[in-house]
C-alpha cells in the first residue's frame, strides 16, 4: 500500500522508507514557530530543562503578533522575554514592532515555509503552510521548547481524508466559503487527527491565497493538517520567496484514505458560519434578519491583499450602515503598504472603516475591536466560539471578506451579489 502526501513528508523527515497511520515517529524539523503568547511558556520550559543552545538559529521564527504593539504591561513583559531570548541566541527570524505581521501570513510571504517542509508551531493554525505542500501542524509550548533545542519532535502519523475538488467558483465565492462549507459538511471533529488532502481538477481553480485560507482552517474540522499538491500555482508563489532547495511530494496512486469527500465548487455559494461553532454553516442570504454591530476583515485566515481587494470592491462608492463599525487589519507590513499604495485605504476610510496595524487583534479577544454584551460581528477570522471576541453573550458570524463587507454596508448579514 502506498503513502499519502503527508506520510511521505513525515517518512522523509523521520529517515524512514515508509510510515503508516498510527505509527509513532521522531522527525527532524525545518522550522519551529512561536508567537508572543506561546513563546514565553516555551522559553520557560526550555530553561527549566537545562538547555543552553538552540538547534539552528535560522530555523526558529518568533513572531510578536497577538498583542503587538503591546496593549498592557503583561503583553509588554511577554514580548520582552521573547526579545531577550532572541538576542541571546541570535534568532535570525525575530519579528517585532515595525516588521511583525500575523505569523501565518508573514512566514509564507517571507519564504520561511516551502514545499516538503516539516513545520511545527505553538499555535493551532500552523497548519496554514499545507497550502504550499508542506506538513505543518500546531503543538503545545512544551513541545516547542524542546524542539527549539533539539530540532526534532514526535508525531503519530495521521490517517488521511481525500477531498476531491471539481468545478469552478462562482462570482464572490472564495476559499473561505469552500472551507466553511466543508466544515459544515463534516463537523468540527469530522477530521479529528487526520490529514485533509486536497486533490482533483478543482485545485487549479483556487489561488494560493484560497489554499492558505482553507489549510489555515483545517484545524477547525479537527484535522492534524490540510495539504495541497505542489502545482504551477504553488511554484509561482515560492519562486521568488524561498531561497533554498525544496522537494515536492505526491501521494501514491494506491495511497490509503479513510474516506473521500467530493466537493463541486459550482455548488458552493457565499457562506456564513453562525455562533458558536464553525460547523454551523448557512447561506449568506439566510441572515437578512440578523442585524450586526461590527465587521472585522483581516486575521491569519483572510488578511492578505486579495482579501482586502475583495472587500474594497464591495465598499467602493458605498458606506457602512449606520451603527456598524468596520475594522480592517492587513496581515503584514507588505500587505499594508501595498494596500495603501493601491488606494484601498482611501476606499475603506471613505466607507467609514478604520485600518489597524498588522495584528491578530480582536480575533482571539485581544484588542482592536472587542465586542460588548449582546453585540454581533461578521468577521473574516477563523473561530466563533463563545466569548472568542469579547463578552460571552456576543456573537461572531464567520464569513469571507466580501460577505463581511456586504454585511457592513447592509447592516445585516448579506450576500455581496444583493447590494
Amino acid at each position: 500500500m502506498g503513502m499519502t502526501q503527508t506520510q511521505k513528508i513525515l517518512a522523509r523527515h523521520a529517515g524512514l522508507d515508509e510510515v503508516r497511520a498510527g505509527q509513532l515517529i521522531q522527525a527532524k524539523l525545518d522550522l519551529v514557530l512561536g508567537n508572543d503568547i506561546t513563546t514565553p511558556v516555551a522559553i520557560n520550559e526550555f530553561e527549566a530543562s537545562g538547555f543552553d543552545s538552540v538547534f539552528d538559529k535560522d530555523k526558529i521564527a518568533l513572531v510578536m503578533d497577538h498583542f503587538v504593539p503591546n496593549k498592557d504591561i503583561k503583553a509588554a513583559t511577554q514580548c520582552k522575554q521573547c526579545r531577550v531570548f532572541a538576542r541571546k541566541f541570535d534568532i535570525r527570524h525575530y519579528y517585532d514592532v515595525g516588521t511583525m505581521g500575523i505569523e501565518h501570513a508573514l512566514l509564507p510571504e517571507q519564504g520561511l515555509a516551502a514545499p516538503g517542509d516539516c513545520i511545527i508551531g505553538a499555535d493551532s493554525h500552523t497548519c496554514t503552510y499545507g497550502a504550499l505542500g508542506a506538513f505543518s501542524t500546531g503543538v503545545g509550548s512544551t513541545d516547542m521548547g524542546a524542539a527549539m533545542a533539539t530540532g526534532e519532535t514526535w508525531f503519530k502519523v495521521p490517517a488521511a481524508i481525500r477531498v476531491n475538488l471539481t468545478g469552478k467558483l462562482k462570482p464572490f465565492v472564495s476559499g473561505k466559503d469552500v472551507i466553511l462549507t466543508l466544515i459544515g459538511m463534516i463537523g468540527v471533529d469530522g477530521a479529528r487527527y487526520e490529514s485533509l488532502e486536497f486533490t482533483g481538477p478543482g485545485v487549479a481553480e483556487l489561488s494560493i491565497y484560497d489554499r492558505l485560507t482553507i489549510s489555515n482552517m483545517a484545524i477547525e474540522a479537527g484535522a492534524k493538517n490540510g495539504i495541497w499538491p505542489v502545482d504551477d500555482i504553488t511554484r509561482e508563489y515560492v519562486k521568488d520567496r524561498v531561497k533554498r532547495e525544496w522537494t515536492a511530494y505526491e501521494a501514491d496512486d494506491d495511497a490509503e484514505y479513510e474516506r473521500v469527500i467530493e466537493i463541486n465548487l459550482d455548488d458552493i455559494d457565499c457562506t456564513v458560519s453562525y455562533p458558536h461553532l464553525p460547523e454551523n454553516a448557512r447561506g449568506a442570504r439566510e441572515g437578512k434578519n440578523i442585524k450586526i454591530d461590527q465587521i472585522v476583515i483581516g486575521s491569519c485566515t483572510n488578511g492578505q491583499l486579495p482579501d482586502l481587494k475583495a472587500a474594497a470592491e464591495i465598499f467602493k462608492g458605498r458606506h457602512l450602515a449606520p451603527g456598524v463599525r468596520g475594522i480592517i487589519i492587513p496581515a503584514t507590513p507588505t500587505v499594508y503598504r501595498e494596500a495603501m499604495k493601491q488606494g484601498l485605504f482611501d476606499i475603506f476610510m471613505d466607507a467609514g472603516c478604520i485600518i489597524s496595524t498588522p495584528t491578530c487583534g480582536p480575533c482571539l479577544g485581544g484588542y482592536m475591536g472587542i465586542l460588548a454584551s449582546g453585540e454581533k460581528c461578521v468577521s473574516s477570522t477563523n473561530r466563533n466560539f463563545v466569548g472568542r471576541m469579547g463578552a460571552i453573550d456576543s456573537e461572531i458570524y464567520l464569513a469571507s471578506p466580501a460577505t463581511a463587507a456586504a454585511s457592513g454596508v447592509m447592516g445585516h448579514i448579506a450576500h455581496p451579489a444583493d447590494l
